[in-house]
């Protein structure tokens, strides 16, 4: 899910409300253009040769459509990427639109259905379920050397026949705890220390909050399933599994966490966003795509942190993990096709994949990338990483919106004790049930 993903989400991915005011992060310089990667062994697994691309000969103007926003600024990047590409090659003319992660996905379907999809999508993996089904995105195995990125990346866009529809950007993708060290200088490592230490914090600091997250978004709510040893399909990957007591007792907690007025009266993405930055919350759950944002608006009191382990179950919540990737419309071609697979070689390269993690602090796809100084000193980095170890990758399958959608409506009744956990588990099931019905 990725910001705002819905999952994912939305998924990944995951979906954000309208933005509160905030401020907003300098603009990102334009990368350099690289040296060509060092190359890296192949695993032992024969993959795809990447076909080289044909040379650019025309004018072209590339549409890149971006579930990057601004407030972390990743939209900034964006365009800087692709600035940095029309400085080398002034024939390809960039035009960046930012899109919230399931307007992009809703939108891509429509303009593809009308011949007017844009020529390259910079989006979350679980828009491959929708997008093959409907036959509107091709194979990128033939068209990039995909052996030089982590195997965990490029496995998240892949089907089950083995075709590869998508070229990774970042790794991770995955939510964590964040906090601000001059509010709460050690995070709490269990959900016994989180409501301990988050009642002795708003006792000492009326008017802030201890924790925040976004209840309006089944994104959020997933990890916690993970950490009740829940899951959201059963052993085929396609059969929901919401009508569980592990369900049920990931409903409970969530209920008792809110009624401990630990958290604010209501939270979506942009009230939790806003109480970390303005340093009103001392802890939120958000994403690595929002790392960068938070390390300039909080300087050295920036922590990172796995979300606390269930002391019920001993076991730590398990968020989604997958990454950013680049998506290529199915009737591409021609010299377009030549110069978007030019641009993805160009903004994967190793120097920009370590200017990303420089930027916006996040984990590169690219394996040479990972061994970077940038990476290996970075306490922010490293914590992310730790994270993303108890993470579990997301489904893609197109049952996966189901189970968003399905779950999504009964989050709120439930926190706010409007609901009964057992009820919502069950309305969650029923609806999941009747929407894959309905994709048959």
């Amino acid at each position: 899910m990725t910001k705002k993903l819905f999952p994912l989400f939305s998924v990944l991915l995951i979906a954000a409300m309208a933005l509160a005011a905030c401020a907003q992060p300098a603009p990102t310089e334009a990368p350099v253009a690289p040296e060509a990667p060092v190359a890296t062994e192949a695993p032992a697994v024969e993959a795809p040769v990447a076909t080289e691309a044909p040379a650019v000969a025309e004018a072209v103007t590339i549409n890149l459509w971006t579930k990057e926003g601004e407030a972390d600024g990743g939209l900034q990047y964006v365009q800087a990427l692709a600035d940095a590409y029309t400085a080398a090659h002034p024939e390809v003319t960039f035009v960046v639109v930012n899109k919230e992660v399931e307007t992009l996905r809703e939108d891509f379907q429509t303009a593809s259905l009308a011949g007017a999809a844009p020529e390259l999508l910079w989006t979350v993996s679980d828009h491959l379920g929708p997008f093959t089904t409907a036959d509107l995105i091709q194979p990128v195995d033939g068209l990039f050397d995909l052996t030089k990125f982590v195997g965990s990346a490029t496995a998240a866009v892949q089907s089950p026949d083995g075709q590869t529809w998508g070229v990774p950007v970042s790794n991770g993708n995955h939510l964590m705890l964040i906090f601000n060290k001059s509010l709460m200088p050690v995070a709490p490592a269990t959900t016994d220390e989180l409501l301990t230490m988050g009642a002795d914090f708003v006792a000492a600091n009326p008017g802030k909050f201890a924790l925040a997250f976004n209840e309006t978004e089944a994104f959020w709510f997933v990890p916690w399933l993970g950490g009740f040893n829940g899951k959201v399909f059963d052993a085929d990957g396609v059969t929901p599994t919401l009508n569980t007591p592990e369900m049920v007792a990931t409903f409970e907690f969530l209920n008792q966490l809110k009624a401990a007025n630990i958290m604010p009266a209501e939270s979506n993405y942009d009230i939790m966003d806003a109480a970390l930055k303005e340093g009103n919350a001392a802890m939120i759950i958000n994403g690595d795509w929002s790392l960068g944002g938070y390390k300039e608006a909080l300087g050295e009191n920036l922590g990172v942190a796995p979300i606390p382990q269930v002391s019920a179950t001993g076991t730590y919540p398990a968020p989604y993990t997958s990454g950013v990737f680049f998506m290529i419309p199915k009737e591409l071609e021609g010299a377009k096709l030549a110069a978007v697979v030019d641009f993805v070689n160009f903004a994967t390269s190793y120097d920009n994949q370590v200017d990303m993690v420089a930027k916006l602090t996040r984990l590169p796809a690219l394996t040479e990338a990972l061994s970077a100084d940038v990476i290996t000193g970075d306490p922010i980095l490293s914590g992310s990483a730790a994270q993303m170890s108890y993470g579990t990758p997301m489904p893609t399958v197109v049952e996966m919106r189901c189970v968003w959608d399905a779950i999504k409506p009964e989050l709120l009744p439930v926190y706010n004790g409007q609901t009964a956990a057992a009820d919502a588990a069950a309305n969650a099931q029923a609806a999941a049930e009747t929407c894959i019905s309905g994709l048959e």
